[in-house]
């Protein structure tokens, strides 16, 4: 019987990494330059392996391709079986990271051999005073202007930035310009891509002089620089569950995100239709389940198999929930039934 998976994450060294991930959630880290913990992934770079249980040292790729969609879901299409369709990160951006932007689906598959796109969101776990992040261009800011800015070295004046703090969410959508400023720690949820257009690195080398590469021709290619995007936080829509409380920031057609902030206990349906994946990012606590019981501490990811039955939170943590949704009866048909009308939830709910 398939049961909680928790995951063991997978480290990467990045140039404005840090030792964050040991400080918040005691990982042991290979150096002290670690910026990225793949916690859930199934990709060619980057592979999870289950840390507990009968299934334990089996790769989430091996488990998908022995269970299916009883590991899945019955809801689910085939493609999603052939190819993991979430990428669960933590990001700890001591520095700043360069500015950049995605492709989305259409263009992935052309340019980047079949390849998804990358919509991601970033939920804030921590922020030092006065952090920051670049969200999208200003506005009547020109294809040509930003090119020649790229060229001069001097594309700052463009860059639309935003204040963030701990619990602020940040949608990023395929073509959105963006960057991670110094001192804060993100939980990701986004496409399964490792596609990334380095638009300008702030004129920074690495520790044998060199530049990094940039991805120019390509990010001008799919930058929107039309303002079809929101260049605010977002709201997010919550309801109260007993003493816990549930709220709603992202439902799209890749992934939906919650935040569940519970207290003593929260309960949670599964119908077979579809996985779940819970991030904690603050406290501790159990799921009970049919079955048995599976502890959990702050920095772990858990995957919810679509054939398990219903279950419990119990404890006092923060969680972010990740799923693929059916938008209309996951999200949009149980909000109206108790008193949301559709003008809130494509207010506050990005991706609608």
């Amino acid at each position: 019987m398939l049961y909680p998976l928790i995951f063991e994450p997978v480290l990467k060294e990045r140039i404005w990494g840090g030792t964050t991930l040991h400080a918040k959630y005691g990982r042991e880290l290979p150096s002290d330059k670690v910026g990225e913990s793949w916690d859930v992934a199934c990709h060619k770079n980057g592979m999870s392996k289950i840390s507990n249980g009968e299934l334990k040292g089996k790769t989430l790729k091996e488990v998908i391709d022995e269970y299916g969609k009883d590991l899945l879901g019955k809801d689910l299409q085939d493609k999603h079986i052939k190819k993991f369709p979430l990428l669960i990160k933590i990001l700890d951006a001591t520095d700043v990271l360069s500015v950049q932007v995605h492709p989305d689906d259409e263009y992935a598959k052309v340019h980047e051999n079949g390849e998804l796109g990358k919509t991601e969101m970033w939920y804030i776990i921590d922020a030092k005073p006065g952090a920051k992040l670049v969200y999208g261009v200003k506005e009547d800011t020109t294809k040509e202007q930003f090119e020649k800015a790229i060229k001069a070295g001097k594309l700052e004046e463009y860059l639309n930035t935003i204040d963030v703090a701990p619990g602020d969410v940040v949608y990023i959508p395929a073509g959105m310009v963006h960057a991670i400023g110094a001192g804060i720690l993100i939980c990701e949820v986004q496409q399964n891509s490792d596609t990334t257009y380095r638009v300008y690195d702030w004129n920074r080398v690495d520790d044998t002089g060199k530049a990094r590469e940039l991805h120019i021709k390509q990010a001008l290619d799919v930058i929107d620089f039309e303002g079809k995007h929101s260049t605010e936080k977002v709201m997010g829509l919550s309801r109260q569950k007993g003493e816990s409380q549930v709220t709603y920031y992202v439902a799209n057609k890749y992934f939906a995100m919650e935040k569940l902030d519970v207290i003593h206990e929260l309960e949670q349906q599964v119908n077979g239709e579809r996985f779940f994946i819970l991030t904690v990012v603050e406290g501790e606590g159990k799921i009970v389940y049919f079955g048995g019981t599976q502890e959990f501490k702050a920095g772990q990811s858990i995957m919810i198999p679509a054939c398990m039955k219903d279950y419990t939170i119990e404890g006092n943590c923060t969680i972010i929930k990740s799923y693929i949704p059916d938008i209309e009866n996951d999200i949009v048909k149980p909000l109206i039934q108790i008193g949301f009308d559709r003008k809130d939830l494509s207010k506050r709910i990005a991706g609608l």
